[in-house]
């Protein structure tokens, strides 16, 4: 996929390096994601985790069911290793990992398979505008229903881990709407899930989920999280 291009540097056939630079791009102008941990001279600066998914949609396809867990945090400028794609084998699992050997996203995909460019091109940019509005549009209503609200110090959010599955791939429009969220409150830490649905010509043929960890939690203050809001929000004009 073309568009993707700019986000990466390919340093051999399947090692890949992200700059601060295309990390934050690909966040703001792809993502719609303005979180101060994806701008490039953040010092907390991680590369966006749709971005290695991203890459790796591109590097092994579109699967009928498909499963991506966050494993650790990507700095700028590490050499990233995705690994070959097996031949012929109706479930893979594989594991991207740093220069250090260190897993940091694991892939599981099974069942039928597009190779059309347009057709994954279409999800992958539908899924990362989806994914990308997380904070204020998503998070900030599910919090406040449980009254309680990430650090506004050091706000943490992690993203866990991202699953889906197709009736068919045989789609030549499609979209992602956000059926329901979950918030699960354990002391300081919370467990929200985004069920989401993938629709084409007005009818759902798949759906999925995003998981998310929020720590750091404590009793919600609607006057401490819209200062937040607007600190985001400025931070698209910046």
């Amino acid at each position: 996929m073309n568009f993707l291009k700019p986000f990466y540097s390919r340093i051999s056939e399947l090692k890949f390096s992200i700059s601060a630079d295309q990390g934050s791009a690909f966040a703001k102008t792809v993502a719609g994601d303005f979180n101060p941990i994806h701008h490039a001279a953040s010092k907390r600066f991680c590369v966006p985790g749709d971005l290695l998914f991203a890459i790796a949609l591109n590097e092994y396809s579109l699967h009928q069911y498909m499963t991506f867990q966050f494993l650790d945090i990507v700095s700028a400028d590490i050499i990233l290793d995705y690994p070959k794609q097996p031949a012929a084998q109706s479930e893979t699992q594989l594991q991207v990992v740093n220069d250090y050997g260190k897993p940091v996203l694991g892939v599981e995909y099974t069942g039928g398979v597009t190779y059309q460019p347009d057709q994954i091109e279409q999800f992958l940019k539908n899924y990362v505008s989806f994914s990308g509005q997380n904070f204020p549009h998503i998070l900030v209503p599910l919090m406040r229903e449980h009254q309680v609200m990430i650090n506004p110090k050091r706000p943490l959010v992690i993203y866990q881990s991202m699953s889906f599955k197709f009736d068919h791939l045989n789609f030549n429009a499609l979209d992602i709407s956000l059926e329901k969220t979950t918030l699960e409150v354990n002391g300081r830490r919370g467990d929200a899930k985004l069920y989401f649905s993938l629709n084409s010509k007005g009818c759902s043929i798949g759906a999925g989920i995003k998981k998310l960890v929020l720590s750091g939690l404590r009793e919600y203050d609607q006057q401490v999280i819209q200062k937040m809001c607007d600190d985001y929000l400025a931070s698209k004009t910046d």
